[in-house]
């Protein structure tokens, strides 16, 4: 039986490009993690532009994970995210940057907290050989020990660390979750299997499923068409399905990951593979992968109980 109920998207993005803070989305900057030509994604996409994209989808609130917005300059994403339109719950909560091996992630680390809208940290560790493949400067950055410092902060405020990782990183990700037992993870894009050939989606499917062992980790089924550009329903299934394999549904959610998404396939496509593929399992199991888990790990509570800030309060942590 096919889901109709309702839908927490995990993972999404929007911007403003009039704002000039999206240096990788400028027309010279070049291809990005493998994802091919981002012309089309080079134009504003704001809430009513998610709004318009999802229309069809019983979409009841949703995650804005940080867009790449100047790193020098973290806070001033979130404050944006806080002018916005929230009709519909449309980012009602936040994975921010906070750039973990910097000396100034513990001050941006309380600042952060201090919205009470943000509910996780990502700070992209995707590296590869190829230039044109890379999201992270580096790619050390997961051993690094002044970065694991970074990351030793955020169990203290309850924050998520959305780990975004290549395949050959999957070992180095797990050893990193067993060396932080206590902190959640939440692993973007399916542990991103950019290899489509037989032997990159074996090795994939070794480490992922290695990784799925670490009970601190979910994962994120998100954007299965960045790296299958030719997808059909079954390619995308034999993705979504090791997943499931590999971490349960208890430690899954379906998200988006648009615009970006969108360079290869419609929302509705996005979402109808995942009730098709999901058709199978129970009602309980659906609900979960669509809606209950992401409501639990990115904490979707009455917001009108939680204390908001006032300028002041956002003027002085922008000061840290």
């Amino acid at each position: 039986m096919r889901y109709d109920g309702p839908i927490i998207d995990a993972h999404h993005h929007l911007w403003d490009l009039s704002l000039g803070r999206h240096h990788w989305l400028a027309v010279r900057a070049g291809e990005r993690g493998g994802l091919g030509d981002l012309a089309s994604l080079r134009r504003d996409y704001l809430p009513e532009d998610y709004r318009r994209d999802a229309a069809r989808q019983n979409v009841v609130g949703s995650v804005h994970v940080e867009a790449g917005w100047a790193s020098d300059d973290c806070l001033g994403e979130t404050r944006w995210l806080e002018t916005l339109d929230k009709t519909d719950r449309v980012a009602e909560r936040y994975v921010v940057h906070v750039p973990l091996a910097s000396a100034k992630a513990p001050a941006l680390i309380e600042a952060q907290a201090r919205f009470s809208r943000v509910v996780g940290v990502r700070d992209i560790l995707s590296w590869s050989e190829d230039p044109a493949r890379r999201f992270a400067a580096r790619g050390d950055c997961i051993d690094d020990p002044q970065w694991r410092s970074g990351l030793a902060r955020l169990e203290a405020h309850a924050l998520a660390f959305d780990l975004m990782v290549f395949p050959n990183q999957l070992a180095r990700a797990e050893r990193l979750a067993r060396d932080f037992p206590n902190q959640l993870f939440v692993l973007d894009h399916c542990g991103s299997p950019i290899d489509r050939d037989p032997d990159g989606m074996s090795r994939w499917r070794k480490a992922l499923a290695s990784l799925g062992r670490a009970p601190n980790v979910s994962i994120k089924i998100s954007d299965l068409v960045a790296y299958d550009h030719h997808w059909t329903l079954e390619s995308l299934a034999e993705v979504v399905l090791h997943c499931l394999e590999c971490f349960g549904v208890a430690r899954a959610m379906f998200a988006s990951d648009f615009p970006v998404a969108g360079l290869h396939a419609s929302f509705d496509e996005v979402y109808d593979a995942f009730k098709a593929i999901a058709s199978q399992l129970s009602a309980d199991e659906q609900r979960a992968l669509f809606f209950a888990n992401a409501a639990r790990l990115y904490r979707f509570d009455d917001l009108s109980s939680s204390p908001r800030l006032s300028p002041r309060d956002q003027e002085q942590g922008e000061d840290e």
